[in-house]
C-alpha cells in the first residue's frame, strides 16, 4: 500500500511524462483498432454477405447456353446457373440503364432481399429491384416499373427490393462514381421474358484447387471467362479495402515505437533521481523483486490504461469517420465496425513490452547494495570527442559546444528526439504526398488529356444516321469506349479500350505527361497494363471485345500514360484493318450541350466529371485528414516530452549557468539550438520515410490507377514548416521553467 501510494504521488510529480506516454499508447491502439475495425468489419460484411448469397467463383459469357453446352461444363463444375442477362432503358425521363437479369434459379449469386418477398423464380409478374436505384427514383414495393428492350416494352410489379453481391460497386457509365439516378439492376423470373430465352451467362463454383480454366478451354468455346477476383466489382471493393489495411498496418506503428523510447527514457530517469529512495528501501527490508514490481507498475498503468481505451473506442469512432463516403460508392445490406482478436493480441503485446522496457530501465539499480544506490549517481561524462582535439573547438560558440556535449552525454535522448520526429515528419509527408497525388491524377486526367466541355452518351439503339447528324450540330467528335479482354504472356486480364481520331478535344500523353501523337495503324497500351503483362514495343498481343467472340491478334505500337483508364487506344480505320467495326459510344464537343437528342442517353460535363473525381476520393482524402491530425498530435506529444526530459535532465546544469551569470534568454536558446538540431535530423531523415510510406498507401490502391510518385517542394516546405512550427512553439512553452528555476533545489544533490 505504501508503495502505491509513492508510485501515484511519482507519477503526480512526473505527470507531464505520464500522461504522454498514455497518449500515445491510446494513440497507437486507438489508429490500429479503428481503422483496422473498418477494414475487418467490412471484410466481414463482405465476407458474409458472399457467403449468404452464395457469389459465384466465376462468369461464363456466351452467345448461347444450351443443355448441351451446361452438361459439358458441369462435368468439372460442382454447380452452375445459367442467366440471361441484357441491358434495358427504364421508362423514366433520364432513361436510366437498367441491366436485367432473367434467372433460371436463383441459387448462385443469389439475390439478397431487404424489403418485399423473397425471390420466387416461378413468378413471371414480378420483378426484384435494386435498392439504391428504387431509393434514388422513390420507387416502393407494388409500384409498377416498365423496361424497354430492343424496342420491346416490359412492364413488371416490384415485389422485392434489394441488394445483390455482383453490384456492390457499379460505375455510371458517365463517371467513375454510380450515380443511382441513371444506373441500377434488377433480377426476375426466366419465365417473365416475353420470348424464348436464350442464356448468355453461365455463373459456376468450382474447386479453386484446380486449374478450371484450362479444363474450361479444353472443353468449350466461349465469348470470355471472369473469375470472382476479377469481377469488377469484387476488384474494386478489394483494392479500397487493401489501402484502408494498409493505412492500419503502417499508421500505428510510429505511435507504437515512440511510446516504447519514451517509456524507456522516462523511467531510466525516474529510477536515476530516485536511488536515495531505493537505498532507503533496500535498507529498510524491502526485496529486489519488490522494488522491481515497484517500478514496473510505473510503467504498466499509463500503458494498459491507454491500451483498453483504445481498443474500446478506436473500433467505435473511426469507422464511422469513413462510412459517409463509403456508403456513396459501395452498396452493402449493413455497414458496421467489426472487431478482430489482434486487437486484443496487440494490446497486450504492447502491455507485455512496456514492462519488459520498464525492466529494462530499472534492473540494474536492484544489483546495487543498498550503500551504493543511496549516492547519487555520477554525472554521465563522454570521452573527448574527435572535434574536441582539434583548435577550431575553442573558436566555436559555447552554444554549440555545450550542446554537442550534452547530445554525446544523453545519447538515447537524442535517438527518442530524431525518431519521433522523424516519423512526425514521415506521417504528414506521406499525407501530403497521397493528396497530391491525388490531385495531380485529377488534374492529369480532366486538364491535360480532356478538353472536351460536353460529353454526349450515345443510346444503344440509335442509327448511325443519327449520331452522325448530332455529331455535325455540336462540332464534335465520335469516339468508341469498351471493355476487352486481353491475353499476352500466359497472362488474361480486362481492360478498355479507346477507339478515337487524332481530334483536339482528347490528348495521349507519355510518362511525364507529355502529349504524344498514336501514329494511324498503331495500336498503343497503357504502361500499367505493359509493365503488368511485361510487354514492350513490338509485342504480341491477343484481344476480343467483351461480347464479341471475334479475337484479333495486335502488335504494339505504341505505350502511353493513361491514369484512370488502363488499356488500348488507336484510331477507327486500325479497327477497322482488324475486321472489327467502329461503333461510337459517345460524342465529345467543346460546346456546351443544352438541347435534347432522341439518340442520345444523356450528356456529361467535364466539371461534373471533376465533381464525381473529388467524391470518388473523399475515403482518401479523410485518410489524409486523419494521419495530418495524429501526426501533429504526435509531433507535440513526442516534442514536448522531450523538452521536458531535456529540461529535467539537464536541470543541474542549467542552474549551474544561471549562477554563473547566464540569462534566462540565452539558456532558452540553448535549449532552442538543441531541439532544432534534433527536430532537423528528425526532418531530413523523416522525407525518404515519408515517400516510402506514400508510395505503399497508392499501391495498395490497385490496378485501376496510374501515377509517378512525386515529392514537390510545397509538400516538403510545408510539412517542414508544420514540423519546426509545433518545435518552435513547444520550446518557447519552458521558458517560464527556466526564469522560475530554483537554483538551490538543483543544486543540492551535488552537496
Amino acid at each position: 500500500m505504501r508503495l502505491s501510494k509513492k508510485m501515484l504521488r511519482d507519477i503526480k510529480v512526473n505527470k507531464t511524462q505520464f500522461i504522454s506516454i498514455f497518449l500515445m499508447a491510446f494513440l497507437g491502439i486507438f489508429a490500429f483498432c479503428g481503422v483496422c475495425g473498418e477494414y475487418y468489419g467490412l471484410e466481414q460484411t463482405i465476407s458474409d454477405f458472399y457467403n449468404d448469397t452464395n457469389l459465384a467463383d466465376g462468369w461464363i459469357y456466351n452467345t448461347n447456353i444450351d443443355n448441351d453446352y451446361l452438361d459439358k461444363i458441369n462435368n468439372f463444375t460442382e454447380e452452375s446457373e445459367r442467366q440471361f442477362i441484357i441491358s434495358s432503358v427504364g421508362d423514366f425521363k433520364n432513361e436510366p440503364d437498367i441491366t436485367l437479369h432473367f434467372v433460371e434459379d436463383n441459387k448462385i449469386s443469389k439475390f439478397y432481399v431487404s424489403e418485399g418477398e423473397e425471390f420466387n423464380v416461378s413468378d413471371d409478374s414480378g420483378v426484384w429491384l435494386d435498392k439504391r436505384f428504387a431509393d434514388a427514383k422513390n420507387l416502393k414495393i407494388g409500384n409498377n416499373i416498365t423496361f424497354k428492350i430492343n424496342g420491346i416494352s416490359i412492364e413488371k410489379e416490384i415485389k422485392g427490393i434489394g441488394y445483390s453481391p455482383e453490384y456492390v460497386y457499379k460505375a455510371s457509365p458517365n463517371s467513375i462514381t454510380p450515380n443511382f439516378e441513371d444506373i441500377g439492376f434488377a433480377y426476375l423470373s426466366y419465365k417473365a421474358f416475353p420470348l424464348t430465352v436464350q442464356y448468355n451467362t453461365l455463373l459456376v463454383k468450382f474447386n479453386q484447387s484446380e486449374d478450371f480454366k484450362e479444363k474450361l478451354d479444353k472443353s468449350v468455346n466461349y465469348l470470355s471467362f471472369t473469375k470472382k477476383e476479377d469481377q469488377v466489382s469484387v476488384a474494386q471493393f478489394s483494392e479500397e479495402m487493401s489501402q484502408h489495411k494498409m493505412m492500419g498496418d503502417v499508421f500505428p506503428i510510429v505511435f507504437i515505437l515512440v511510446t516504447f523510447l519514451t517509456l524507456l527514457t522516462t523511467m531510466t530517469r525516474i529510477v536515476t533521481n530516485q536511488r536515495t529512495q531505493i537505498g532507503i528501501l533496500k535498507a529498510v527490508g524491502f526485496k529486489d523483486y519488490k522494488i522491481i514490481l515497484h517500478y514496473l507498475s510505473y510503467g504498466f498503468w499509463p500503458i494498459f490504461t491507454g491500451a483498453i481505451l483504445g481498443l474500446i473506442a478506436g473500433p467505435l469512432i473511426i469507422p464511422e469517420m469513413f462510412y459517409p463516403s463509403m456508403t456513396s460508392r459501395y452498396s452493402l445490406p449493413v455497414w458496421h465496425p467489426g472487431f478482430d482478436i489482434s486487437f486484443v493480441y496487440v494490446s497486450v503485446l504492447m502491455v507485455i513490452s512496456s514492462l519488459i522496457i520498464t525492466y529494462i530501465a530499472c534492473r540494474n539499480i536492484s544489483k546495487e547494495t543498498p550503500a551504493s544506490a543511496m549516492h547519487p549517481k555520477g554525472p554521465n561524462t563522454p570521452p573527448t570527442g574527435i572535434l574536441e582535439k582539434f583548435n577550431i573547438w575553442f573558436y566555436l560558440s559555447f552554444n554549440f559546444r555545450w550542446n554537442l556535449r550534452d547530445t554525446r552525454t544523453n545519447k538515447f535522448r537524442a535517438l527518442m528526439a530524431i525518431i519521433g520526429v522523424m516519423g512526425c515528419a514521415a506521417l504528414i509527408i506521406s499525407a501530403f504526398g497521397m493528396n497530391d497525388s491525388m490531385n495531380e491524377l485529377k488534374n492529369w486526367e480532366y486538364d491535360d488529356i480532356n478538353h472536351f466541355e460536353s460529353k454526349l452518351i450515345i443510346s444503344n439503339n440509335a442509327s448511325s444516321e443519327d449520331v452522325d447528324s448530332i455529331n455535325d450540330k455540336v462540332n464534335g467528335a465520335k469516339i468508341m469506349q469498351s471493355g476487352i479482354e486481353i491475353k499476352a504472356n500466359n497472362l488474361e486480364d480486362t481492360a478498355s479500350v479507346l477507339v478515337s481520331n487524332n481530334t483536339d478535344l482528347i490528348s495521349y500523353t507519355n510518362r511525364e505527361k507529355n502529349p504524344i501523337n498514336i501514329e494511324e495503324g498503331d495500336v498503343s497500351i497503357s504502361i500499367k497494363l505493359a509493365e503488368k503483362f511485361n510487354l514492350k514495343i513490338g509485342d504480341k498481343i491477343k484481344w476480343h471485345i467483351i461480347g464479341s467472340d471475334n479475337w484479333v491478334s495486335s502488335e504494339i505500337g505504341q505505350i502511353h500514360a493513361e491514369p484512370v483508364s488502363q488499356g488500348l487506344i488507336m484510331s477507327p480505320n486500325t479497327l477497322k484493318d482488324l475486321n472489327l467495326n467502329f461503333t461510337p459510344t459517345s460524342i465529345v464537343t467543346s460546346e456546351k450541350i443544352d438541347e435534347d437528342y432522341d439518340s442520345i442517353k444523356y450528356v456529361t460535363t467535364l466539371s461534373e466529371m471533376k465533381e464525381s473525381w473529388d467524391k470518388m476520393t473523399e475515403s482518401v482524402m479523410m485518410m489524409v485528414s486523419v494521419i495530418i491530425f495524429f501526426a501533429i498530435l504526435l509531433a507535440v506529444v513526442v516534442l514536448y516530452n522531450l523538452g521536458i526530459l531535456s529540461f529535467t535532465e539537464i536541470e543541474r546544469e542549467i542552474a549551474t549557468l544561471k549562477v554563473l551569470g547566464f540569462k534566462t534568454r540565452d539558456l532558452r536558446k540553448l535549449l532552442l539550438t538543441q531541439n532544432l538540431f534534433f527536430t532537423s535530423i528528425g526532418f531530413i531523415l523523416g522525407i525518404p520515410l515519408g515517400l516510402y510510406f506514400m508510395i505503399l498507401m497508392m499501391d495498395a490502391a490497385g490496378d485501376s490507377f496510374y501515377y509517378v510518385p512525386s515529392l514537390t517542394w510545397r509538400n516538403i516546405l510545408l510539412s517542414g514548416i508544420i514540423t519546426f512550427t509545433i518545435s518552435i512553439v513547444v520550446n518557447l512553452m519552458f521558458s517560464s521553467k527556466i526564469k522560475n528555476l530554483d537554483m538551490v533545489e538543483a543544486l543540492k544533490d551535488v552537496e
